[in-house]
């Protein structure tokens, strides 16, 4: 026992040599006072936004600068947010986030406009300023708390000290996820586990193996979250666990090991004392599709009228660069593995496929980058004019087409060739039993740069957690990725 506790101290010391040089703070409260006026800020710049294009619109109706005045009900917003969930904002799914913001602006905006008509007794160009920042805000409370994030992250400010208890796969995986997203709000400092090993850290997090020591672990460093991620652990070592180690601190999360069921609207139900997880295909409902498909239709034709000219110029360049059509139909697989003719504009040269044929039987190792993820880095069939579009994904617009046509949606798994199936493997019916998307999650998460097992994690997620406001979230991310032009090619 003695010699134990010494081992114990020893490891402790160690730790904490390594702990204090990086981590000062233990607790959210930097992090919810970092957002907090990240929210602040993108009220008030709604505030603006709003008066500004009233103004703009006729300079006699409103003064731009009198959004200033409205800052009192600044509180109210911040209370609201509150009580829907943003604060601390840790570890809070993008799209729940984002519903989360537009309910709670819907009721802080409705409060304005309801005690402005109950004042004044009409609806005067301020209320409209008011309803255009409700609209506005949706996309500027986002970027105010992605910039934010942005912030606290190079400037390592932000972030939850939290220890994991297990370095097997599932281990592993949590801790490359935070590491990888310091978004999600955690940051592994410490590694707890009883396997007889000799290895003492994993991607630079220490390893302790001895679950015991996590009472120490909190009275020294006042440490507050404890992730589980032990796949497979005995039942009864899991309760002991839970009771002797985890429960010492404050806040506790635990990893299912269901890693087929990624869904953050899973919910719980009680079957008579026994939990039950319940979950379902959101997009099988048929209330659901018909919300998607009327904002598909509203998006393509309010983004189509605004977009048309700019359009029109692309197809001119297309044309006037190279021999060929302007628009370029490329065979697709959509919903339950129909074909279609996805239109793309033409950023090859016209005789493209018989070119990839001479490559592919020229050079080995073209043939190996094509068959592993069927693009090429640097296709010599691209063209010039064909290089730039790719990069931001112009060439990708004539598929508002197939919105309209009602063979794609705009979110949605990416659309594949025939050639692609076995890629998918068991997977394939699963995934395309929905519509293929003109973006979705491999777009924001990647694009081009993700692999096929990848792929269908990301379709995997966004099947079974699909809801409206994840939608609009990827097409929010999507503008970032696209200007960007990342892992596009």
């Amino acid at each position: 026992m003695e010699k134990l506790r010494y081992i114990n101290s020893m490891l402790l010391t160690e730790f904490e040599t390594w702990y204090r040089t990086r981590y000062r703070r233990t607790s959210s409260a930097l992090t919810t006072a970092a957002f907090i006026l990240a929210d602040l800020i993108g009220v008030m710049l709604s505030f603006g936004s709003g008066f500004f294009l009233v103004n703009a619109y006729d300079m006699q109706l409103i003064s731009f600068r009198a959004f200033v005045t409205y800052w009192p009900y600044l509180p109210v917003f911040i209370l609201f947010f509150l009580f829907n969930g943003l604060y601390p904002g840790v570890a809070l799914a993008p799209a729940e986030e984002l519903r989360h913001f537009s309910i709670s602006s819907l009721l802080a905006h409705g409060g304005i406009l309801l005690s402005r008509y109950v004042e004044d007794k009409e609806w005067d160009p301020i209320s409209i300023a008011f309803i255009i920042s409700f609209i506005l805000s949706q996309f500027i409370l986002l970027v105010c708390r992605d910039v934010m994030r942005f912030i606290l992250d190079k400037t390592k400010l932000g972030g939850i000290p939290a220890v994991i208890f297990g370095s097997g796969i599932t281990g592993r995986l949590i801790i490359n996820q935070l590491l990888k997203s310091r978004s999600t709000g955690y940051i592994p400092v410490l590694i707890l586990n009883d396997e007889k090993s000799a290895v003492e850290d994993y991607r630079g997090v220490p390893i302790i193996h001895n679950t015991s020591i996590a009472q120490e672990i909190v009275e020294r460093f006042n440490i507050k979250m404890a992730i589980l991620a032990m796949q497979g652990m005995d039942r009864d070592k899991l309760k002991r666990l839970l009771n002797d180690s985890m429960s010492v601190f404050r806040y506790n999360v635990i990893i299912p090991d269901l890693f087929s069921v990624t869904n953050i609207w899973v919910s719980v139900r009680d079957f008579g004392g026994v939990l039950g997880l319940v979950t379902s295909h959101r997009l099988r409902m048929f209330w659901n599709w018909g919300i998607k498909r009327f904002m598909d239709l509203t998006l393509v034709f309010i983004g189509g009228t605004v977009l048309l000219p700019f359009l029109l110029f692309i197809g001119l360049l297309v044309k006037i660069s190279s021999p060929g059509p302007a628009l370029y139909g490329h065979t697709r697989l959509g919903l339950n593995g129909k074909k279609f003719k996805a239109y793309k504009f033409r950023s090859m040269v016209a005789d493209s496929d018989e070119r990839l044929k001479r490559l592919l039987d020229s050079d080995p190792r073209i043939r190996e980058e094509w068959e592993a993820s069927h693009k090429l880095k640097d296709d010599p069939r691209i063209t010039k004019i064909g290089r730039i579009l790719r990069k931001f994904s112009f060439d990708e617009f004539p598929q508002l087409i197939n919105v309209l046509k009602g063979e794609m949606s705009l979110v949605g798994p990416r659309p594949i060739v025939e050639d692609e199936i076995e890629k998918y493997g068991e997977d394939f019916k699963r995934i395309f039993s929905v519509k293929p998307g003109l973006t979705g999650l491999w777009q924001v998460s990647g694009r081009s740069d993700t692999d096929y097992a990848e792929r269908v994690s990301f379709d995997t997620y966004y099947l079974q957690s699909w809801s409206i406001w994840l939608d609009l979230w990827v097409l929010y991310k999507t503008i970032g990725v696209v200007v960007k032009g990342k892992g596009a090619y």
